[in-house]
């Protein structure tokens, strides 16, 4: 009988090998994968003068950010991932754009910091407690560029990482002065732009030609999207540790943390809740992607709502209402008005007009 024993256990060891081989071969393919749901109160500090500004409080509720996973693939990932509804496989296009990976890695890090920062200015603007917003240097993040670009556009000479020093000889050291100088400017004028490129403190000078807003509005623009080099100050130092998790999304979570922290009572009504979506300084809500996934997580760790951006498209917060199905509700919100009130619905204890010891 070994006849057809040895070939047996020769195809068995050829499968063992195959899928050991495949899954060490990576490919350029990377996973949009559902991460984890994780509270944001233990992982936030408060300075040792918190509480000459403010109290810091014990909270009955739990507020969780989301995250969504873009590892890249093996052969063996590959074959997982086909199979599991509730992960996309993207190409290297579809996850960098045309970005590297590593020029992702600092902008998502560069993003989180920033919604930490915008995440304090707002909580501590509801509480009563002055904060503000302290802008940085302009620098380019991503050149705007037309179907045709001109060889003078912002688009062919600027890069990511140009710091723009001067406009037409006048200083720009934020971007709010930059957009100052260039108001009454025409599409298609010529301006000289004083820049400082890879690390070099001296200043180089390039003329580009100004383009018009991509938007319609019929705005004059430079052809640039700026980095938030904005800082916020405040009172009084605060911590929230991501690890190395990266990106903007977690803005309206971190907010509503802050928020139940520094106030009395439970913000959230003693309910889990999960809450994704960029937070901006007017305390709007912007959109946020891989909904899917992080929907997922929300569910998978026991959270009973889920909000999310009101822009997201109809599609995704349908997708996201049908994971939550029974088990977790999905609300949409615009604003972080919009999110307290549903919260308030839940039985969740109002903000006071302040939390100032004074």
């Amino acid at each position: 009988r070994v006849w057809w024993a040895l070939p047996m256990l020769t195809v068995a060891w050829l499968m063992i090998v195959l899928v050991f081989a495949a899954s060490l071969t990576r490919v350029r393919l990377w996973e949009l994968a559902p991460g984890s749901a994780q509270s944001v109160a233990p992982r936030m500090t408060f300075g040792d003068d918190a509480r000459q500004f403010a109290t810091v409080y014990e909270s009955d509720g739990e507020v969780m950010f989301v995250t969504a996973l873009g590892s890249q693939l093996t052969l063996l990932d590959v074959v997982a991932a086909w199979i599991d509804d509730d992960v996309d496989i993207l190409t290297f296009e579809e996850r960098f754009g045309t970005q590297t990976p590593s020029q992702l890695r600092e902008s998502n890090s560069r993003a989180m910091v920033s919604s930490k920062q915008i995440a304090e200015f707002v909580a501590l603007t509801r509480l009563g407690i002055e904060s503000e917003f302290v802008y940085g240097e302009v620098v380019v993040d991503e050149v705007v560029c037309e179907d045709a670009p001109d060889p003078q556009s912002a688009c062919v000479l600027l890069e990511p990482g140009d710091v723009i020093v001067t406009f037409d000889g006048k200083p720009t050291p934020t971007l709010p002065s930059l957009i100052d100088v260039v108001v009454g400017k025409q599409p298609g004028d010529l301006a000289t732009l004083g820049i400082r490129r890879d690390g070099d403190e001296a200043v180089q000078e390039i003329t580009i030609k100004l383009i018009a807003a991509p938007d319609g509005s019929g705005r004059t623009i430079v052809g640039l999207m700026p980095l938030d080099t904005r800082s916020v100050k405040t009172p009084f130092e605060v911590g929230i540790d991501t690890d190395s998790i990266g990106g903007p999304s977690a803005g309206l979570a971190f907010t509503l943390a802050l928020l139940d922290e520094l106030s009395e009572g439970s913000l959230t009504g003693k309910t889990r809740v999960a809450a994704t979506g960029t937070i901006n300084g007017d305390e709007t809500i912007g959109a946020v992607g891989a909904i899917a996934q992080k929907a997922v997580a929300a569910r998978d760790s026991g959270a009973k709502l889920l909000l999310v951006p009101s822009t997201q498209s109809d599609d995704d917060i349908a997708t996201a209402r049908r994971i939550g199905g029974s088990r977790m509700r999905v609300e949409t919100v615009g604003t972080l008005q919009e999110a307290l009130d549903i919260l308030r619905g839940l039985g969740g204890d109002p903000l006071p007009d302040s939390t100032n010891n004074e």
